[in-house]
């Protein structure tokens, strides 16, 4: 059991959350002692949260007992240092259940629980699917994921209206969605209580601006420091500077989206030296020569990446 002061502490959860990445040894396997090591440096350089098993971690190509494996060695790693937001949504529900008890042990501020992929359940289906989730864990903060460009599914706003009145543990979503209505329809059903978090790196500042608590983008493997300065920045008031670093993240958003999340972002690290392997697992393939030429192209315009440096201790 984890004494984590941010345990089941939902009011924890805010600013630049780091989805992290699951490192692996050119073999494939899962490699725990980076994991301890990433985090080191993420938090050295303002994250304000961690992050693990959400889409950016390849958690559907790992085991429930490998994602177990990350979720604990993540945990050691934060020590309580800042909130702990694992990913435990499977396509199973006794995937889930099992993913979501081990977060809760280890002292999860809340656990991120996607919509069950593939099957393209209904409103009424995804419903009853959350209503099970937080019945069984009356006591943690659960954070709604919809990212329907994986699952095939899109969480609508009135079924996440009806889950925030039927379950008070049912504390906030991730949107993962290019329709910017769709946030806001749900703050406007929700309360501007409920916690919104931003999962596409092109709306972390406009959802910040309609209410949102942080976000969580995949830039932050590499480039930490801005995406947790603009957090900061719109936090203080100053959005002068929020609107610029917006603007410097660009490139740094297209060079991650080169091709198929993580591939290029681990690809960007293992040239940083950050990262001892840029593998991904099957079915993702290693970054094309063409999209290695266009991700160099678009970090020379960035302000705050360099090839070539190694900033991660040995």
């Amino acid at each position: 059991m984890s004494f984590s002061p941010f345990a089941a502490d939902p009011s924890a959860i805010t600013g630049a959350i780091t989805p992290l990445i699951t490192p692996f040894t050119d073999a494939g396997a899962v490699d725990l002692e980076s994991v301890a090591r990433l985090i080191d440096w993420q938090l050295a350089r303002g994250t304000h949260g961690i992050s693990v098993g959400g889409s950016t971690g390849e958690p559907t190509s790992q085991t429930v007992a490998e994602r177990i494996e990350v979720m604990r060695a993540a945990a050691a790693a934060i020590a309580g240092r800042v909130p702990f937001l694992p990913g435990t949504g499977s396509a199973l529900m006794s995937e889930t259940l099992e993913l979501t008890a081990e977060a809760q042990r280890l002292g999860a501020a809340a656990a991120l629980v996607v919509t069950p992929y593939y099957s393209r359940a209904q409103q009424d289906g995804l419903f009853n699917w959350y209503a099970q989730v937080a019945s069984e864990f009356p006591d943690l903060p659960i954070i709604l994921y919809n990212v329907p460009l994986r699952s095939a599914v899109d969480l609508a706003p009135t079924t996440v209206a009806r889950l925030r009145r039927a379950h008070e543990n049912i504390v906030g979503i991730k949107e993962t969605t290019k329709d910017f209505e769709h946030v806001s329809y749900v703050l406007d059903a929700c309360g501007q209580d409920f916690i919104a978090l931003s999962g596409i790196e092109l709306l972390c500042y406009p959802m910040l601006v309609l209410g949102g608590r942080g976000h969580l983008s995949c830039v932050g493997n590499f480039a930490p420091q801005p995406v947790a300065e603009l957090y900061e920045a719109h936090r203080r008031g100053d959005h002068e500077r929020a609107r610029a670093l917006h603007y410097d993240l660009h490139p740094l958003v297209d060079a991650a989206f080169a091709e198929t999340n993580p591939v290029p972002v681990k690809w960007v690290m293992h040239e940083l030296g950050i990262l001892r392997s840029a593998h991904a697992r099957i079915p993702l393939a290693p970054l094309s020569p063409a999209a290695q030429e266009r991700v160099r192209g678009l970090l020379a315009t960035s302000r705050h990446v360099t090839l070539g440096c190694s900033p991660i201790p040995s």
